[in-house]
């Protein structure tokens, strides 16, 4: 049977409004579940942020989805908005350090199938390397980190150090777009999330390309994009033409921008079979993990279909992208001992 790694999923735990209060007393990030136990919304203070379903914050209702769909390990990532970036830097450890301890509290209801991403703060390289290695000693399996804080981008002095820290010490890293640039013109539709989003998933690749921080970052770093690189596959042949006829292009990156694309990774988030030709046609069938953004609206909503079913897929391809892939690139269990029942839901593929 093929192993399947879903590596980019959200939680985010039961927080009081109280507990929220302790980062900021006017716009923490808390939970705020429906007297059903069954839907609730995320607050950022009094606002409400997004409606959200019992699987973000319940272990057991994960689970039962997981065994449904077919899926033998979940990663689990905060939801950016719990990042608290905006805040003073021990504010944002203390808060970090107690949300990576819940997430691990979450994971203990399957330890073999339920694995954490940590979140850091950022905006302190020092105070986010210290809460890096101390959550990844602590048992979760990797950071998540925003592609930006505020203006300063992947290229920033402070994030190479951090992103250097993190090949030093083995810890994998999972970049998600946040914060989306807007100057007010995409007010509807979820504009925001569909065209921003991919935009700053490429702006952070191309920060690290093109400012030359990949020549100085050691190869070691394992380091993946959200949603499928967003806007980068796609556009990849518009930066080559422009590094080798602009010399403001190629000013401080000594080689062809497409290729670098061995120094990272993407998830599989595209939701279209042409799509995902194409970027395991750039990217390589070794630097493709299936992720679905579980459980978001915006995610798969039948988890590792899109791979499973792809006509166009070898098996090996197929394998790699369901679950070798991931189980390499965060040190995941093999399928040896896991215990699940064994559907045979939609997308699901022999082997």
């Amino acid at each position: 049977m093929t192993l399947r790694v879903d590596m980019h999923s959200h939680f985010f735990p039961a927080v009081s409004r109280t507990e929220a209060e302790r980062l900021d007393d006017r716009h923490g990030p808390w939970l705020s579940i429906d007297a059903n136990g069954e839907t609730g919304f995320i607050m950022t203070g009094d606002q409400k942020f997004r409606p959200v379903t019992r699987a973000l914050w319940d272990p057991q209702r994960r689970l039962e989805d997981m065994d449904r769909q077919g899926i033998d390990i979940q990663l689990m990532c905060a939801t950016p908005v719990m990042f608290g970036y905006g805040r003073e830097g021990r504010l944002a450890l203390d808060w970090a350090r107690r949300m990576n301890d819940k997430a691990l509290e979450l994971c203990a209801a399957a330890p073999r199938r339920l694995f954490a991403l940590a979140q850091v703060p950022l905006q302190d390289v020092d105070l986010a390397c210290a809460e890096a290695s101390r959550a990844f000693a602590a048992g979760h399996r990797g950071v998540q980190i925003g592609n930006h804080v505020g203006p300063r981008d992947l290229d920033d002095e402070a994030f190479i150090t951090f992103l250097t820290h993190c090949a030093g010490e083995g810890i994998p890293v999972l970049v998600h777009p946040w914060d989306m640039m807007s100057d007010g013109r995409m007010k509807k539709w979820m504009l925001p999330w569909l065209v921003a989003m991919p935009a700053e998933t490429q702006l952070g690749i191309l920060s690290l390309i093109l400012s030359g921080a990949f020549e100085r970052i050691p190869a070691s770093l394992k380091i993946c994009f959200a949603h499928g690189g967003g806007s980068f596959p796609y556009l990849l042949g518009r930066v080559d033409n422009a590094w080798k006829h602009r010399d403001i292009v190629r000013e401080d990156c000594p080689r062809l921008p497409s290729s670098y694309v061995s120094r990272f990774s993407v998830d599989s988030a595209v939701f279209d079979p042409a799509a995902l030709r194409l970027l395991i046609n750039v990217m390589g069938e070794d630097r493709v993990m299936l992720g679905s953004d579980y459980p978001f609206p915006l995610g798969e909503q039948r988890i590792g279909r899109l791979i499973g079913e792809h006509p166009g897929l070898s098996l090996g391809e197929k394998r790699k992208l369901l679950g070798e892939n991931a189980r390499r690139f965060f040190g995941l269990p093999t399928a040896v001992g896991l215990e699940r029942p064994s559907p045979a839901p939609a997308g699901r593929m022999s082997a």
